[in-house]
């Protein structure tokens, strides 16, 4: 990868063109100071360490979490949750680097953690979109946050139907079209709610609407229209992660790029091809650091 290409990705980046898009992979920019889990096999790891689970689902953390649910009430699930990422951890570099763009207008956070609202803390007018479980918020596909951590108050159910049981959108409140940065969370966050779409009932109920875009906020449809998706820390080795990058990415533009070192496996260089990804094939601190030296050049359509 050329150091004109890291010029480009941070002039669009300036220009506002770039939605950075994170994985649970950043974490492991933390090293050791990382003690939230940063893969699906860390979090499957945490929630079974005190709660039983039969052996075929004992790496899979949608089937774990769904026997959790089933078996030791949703309650259960959800603070065993809190308890894996609730947590003093401060952002690293790379979140800093992200919350410092002065023009960002959306920011995909797939994964738990909160490190991106701590780095969004000192920054104005912004707020969050968070993914939401039918089983604890029946009628809503998203709840909104405030930068505070204030919900932000909604009469309107954000599953608005004209039948009886058709969806058609997921509404956003007034306020955040004011917001200069969206923090969209499609799977929750342990903060500021603790809001998970973990299990497997959770996702059915989101991947029955997501191909015609239902569960997605209106902010993330309109603010992705003609950017560039820049994903960090982030696999397409599973059906799940692909189908949400695919979903979130859908009208956008026809240039985008992941920092994917090690071998791909045959699904993620279908995926990156379908989707016309360019592949950065270096480990993620190294693009972090020579994204953060690059000096932004003019942006090349």
């Amino acid at each position: 990868m050329t150091e004109a290409t890291f010029a480009d990705i941070k002039a669009r980046m300036g220009a506002g063109q770039v939605i950075p898009y994170l994985g649970p992979g950043v974490l492991a920019l933390a090293g050791e100071a990382c003690v939230v889990p940063d893969s699906p096999l860390a979090l499957v790891g945490r929630l079974t360490a005190k709660i039983k689970v039969p052996h075929k689902v004992r790496n899979n953390v949608t089937g774990a979490a769904q026997y959790i649910e089933n078996f030791k009430h949703r309650s259960t699930l959800t603070k065993a949750m809190i308890e894996a990422f609730r947590s003093d951890m401060a952002p690293t570099a790379l979140h800093r680097f992200l919350a410092a763009q002065p023009n960002l207008p959306l920011w995909v956070n797939a994964w738990y953690d909160d490190l991106a609202m701590k780095a969004l803390a000192g920054r104005a007018g912004w707020g969050m979109a968070q993914g939401v479980s039918q089983t604890e918020h029946f009628g809503h596909w998203v709840n909104y946050f405030r930068g505070d951590g204030a919900l932000v108050p909604d009469d309107t159910p954000s599953i608005v139907a004209e039948d009886a049981d058709m969806p058609l959108f997921a509404p956003a409140p007034a306020e955040a079209a004011a917001w200069s940065t969206l923090l969209y969370q499609p799977l929750g966050s342990v903060a500021p709610a603790a809001n998970f779409l973990v299990s497997d009932s959770d996702f059915v109920e989101v991947l029955t609407e997501i191909d015609i875009q239902t569960p997605l906020p209106e902010p993330v449809q309109k603010i992705r229209s003609g950017r560039n998706f820049l994903f960090l820390g982030c696999r397409f080795a599973e059906q799940l992660d692909r189908l949400f990058a695919r979903q979130i990415m859908k009208r956008s533009s026809d240039r985008h790029w992941a920092v994917l070192p090690d071998e791909l496996t045959k699904n993620e260089a279908k995926f990156l091809d379908e989707q016309n990804i360019t592949r950065i094939d270096l480990p993620l601190s190294e693009f972090c650091a020579a994204l953060a030296q690059t000096q932004p050049e003019p942006a090349t359509a």
